[in-house]
């Protein structure tokens, strides 16, 4: 979709095309408290000298302090903090409680389990609009390669995984490697990218609604009542991003507030049962070559190897 009209809930929905990392921005106040907020402006400007930047909203109640705190420390999660991800973008909650973290340079927090730590003396700070951009000088930095990164796409939560090269397009999985043609995390990963190759424009274009609005109105039909917090745990989508989704679905009549959560509306579970019959549909088209024991196989295996307790 090409347009000139600068709709905020749009702009954002296009900005969300451009997949980043997920940091928490930590520092400490006047007072020494500690400080921190998510941020997925991250990013580098310069390898010598050595500078990175990252963007902080001038609505934030934090704007200030990091705007004049001399160090910070950015703080890249792996994919097993979603948690830490949400309790550092909320507000009006003590967001390192329970939070284990050491003092690095100026006392800037570095919390536990992160993939890449990074830290800064403030190097200058610029204006962006609404928002304040912070240049920071790299001092000291460490990382853990084991760790896989957090993602943020689509206005939703992801992870990496390597590319499955042109195989997806040419439909077909032989690479010419004895190995990884039947290396288990190569074939999942082709299939995923298959499989959402085809489906999503099916939402998209056939019933107007987005991959992250179908896990909420899915979510929803499920258990009609959810408050906005626990939607976005489940929806594994940032209260703001789901926020967006949300007023969305209100647009198209498909949600309604009923005593301060969310219900589907009679349109909304008409909107459900549309996008459950492309998704069946398209699941029977994938899964046509395979014989129906076959598919009961594939999908009991599957779960078995998700539910195992590492």
């Amino acid at each position: 979709m090409t347009t000139t009209k600068f709709d905020k809930r749009d702009f954002r929905t296009a900005l969300g095309q451009f997949p980043t990392g997920v940091t928490v921005i930590t520092t400490v106040d006047d007072n020494g408290a500690p400080i921190g907020c998510t941020a997925s402006s991250f990013n580098s400007v310069s390898i010598d000298p050595a500078l990175v930047l990252w963007s902080i909203d001038k609505g934030a109640f934090s704007k200030s302090i990091f705007a004049n705190a001399e160090y910070f420390a950015i703080n890249v999660l792996s994919e097993n903090q979603v948690e830490t991800s949400n309790k550092f973008a909320g507000r009006g909650e003590d967001k390192f409680k329970d939070v284990s973290f050491t003092e690095g340079l100026g006392g800037a927090p570095l919390l536990e389990g992160c993939g890449a730590q990074f830290e800064c003396k403030t190097w200058n700070v610029y204006e962006g609009g609404d928002h304040l951009i912070i240049v920071g000088e790299v001092l000291k930095y460490n990382h853990d390669d084991s760790l896989t990164p957090l993602a943020f796409s689509r206005g939703s939560y992801a992870i990496t995984s390597t590319h499955p090269s042109g195989n997806v397009q040419k439909n077909q999985a032989e690479t010419g490697n004895e190995f990884l043609d039947n290396y288990l995390l190569y074939l999942l990963n082709s299939a995923i990218s298959k499989y959402r190759q085809d489906l999503y424009p099916k939402l998209i274009d056939g019933c107007d609604v987005t991959p992250e609005q179908w896990r909420v109105v899915t979510i929803l039909s499920n258990t009609p009542v959810h408050t906005l917090k626990t939607l976005s745990i489940l929806a594994m989508q940032p209260l703001e991003d789901l926020s967006e989704s949300v007023d969305s679905l209100k647009d198209k009549g498909a949600l309604a507030n009923v005593d301060d959560k969310l219900v589907l509306t009679d349109s909304g579970m008409a909107l459900q049962k549309s996008l459950l019959a492309v998704a069946a549909q398209h699941e029977e088209l994938m899964l046509g070559n395979l014989k129906p024991e076959q598919t009961e196989v594939l999908k009991t295996a599957l779960k078995s190897i998700i539910e195992i307790d590492n």
